[in-house]
């Protein structure tokens, strides 16, 4: 079976420098129906005005990953990633090559950072222009262990109308291992453009619209809906994407 979310259902913040959106129960927004759907705990659209942001704040026990629509965002952590001087030395050259400067986060790449047994962190907008983000949390395989990051580029031609797969377990062609059963793609779809998604029995899937529209499975989605299915026992599922009108989409194939 499958159901529908639509953006006007999700939560709201407002907090002056943060607009937010969540997808699932958050913060001072509690919905027992939205706890979370299999190993996917959090989906929030956040909205960070520039020279602005979260301070250090801590998390343990949780995947988390950040992919960026708009503007750029500075993290730091415990770890060392983002420190002032190592961005300093390493930013010219970065932004040269066209590839991620560690620690700060633009469209086109995909940054994952793995809690374990603990980290600190923070994260601002030290732009002149908004920031507009989405921050997912996952829930680990195993509680504990190191904490961790990773940052790639995704080049736009992987997502011109197809999935690219941006995250997920192991050895996988990815472009970040992520410590959660899940297998994360992001696509891009105009016009004609198609794609589809065949699942193995006992996986559940989940579709978060970032932008423009698209049909899931024959129904319509807006940017901020969601569509997600969790097929009977046994049972394989396609999730098939048509219709896009400048779509840009997250499709997560999750474990249970």
């Amino acid at each position: 079976m499958h159901s529908i979310f639509r953006s006007a259902q999700r939560g709201a913040a407002e907090h002056g420098w943060l607009s937010a959106r969540h997808s699932f129960s958050f913060a001072n927004w509690y919905e027992p129906s939205r706890m979370g759907f299999g190993v996917l705990r959090v989906i929030n659209e956040d909205r960070v005005a520039p020279h602005s942001g979260f301070g250090t704040h801590g998390h343990r026990d949780m995947e988390i990953l950040t992919y960026l629509l708009e503007g750029a965002l500075w993290h730091k952590d415990s770890m060392g990633n983002g420190d002032p001087e190592a961005l300093r030395a390493a930013g010219a050259s970065a932004g040269a090559a066209g590839g991620p400067q560690q620690g700060v986060i633009r469209p086109g790449e995909i940054q994952r950072m793995s809690a374990g047994s603990g980290v600190m962190h923070s994260e601002f907008n030290h732009g002149d222009e908004p920031t507009h983000l989405l921050q997912i949390w996952l829930l680990p395989q195993q509680r504990g262990g190191a904490p961790g990051y990773e940052q790639a580029s995704v080049p736009p031609d992987s997502l011109d109308g197809r999935l690219a797969l941006l995250a997920a377990p192991g050895a996988e062609r990815a472009r970040v291992t992520i410590h959660s059963d899940v297998r994360l793609y992001a696509g891009r779809f105009d016009g004609a453009q198609s794609a589809a998604l065949d699942l193995p029995p006992g996986r559940l899937a989940y579709v978060h619209v970032a932008r423009g529209s698209v049909q899931v499975n024959g129904a319509a989605l807006q940017a901020g809906d969601a569509w997600q299915a969790e097929p009977a026992p046994g049972e394989a599922l396609r999730v098939e994407l048509t219709q896009g009108q400048q779509a840009e989409l997250l499709l997560f194939d999750l474990g249970r």
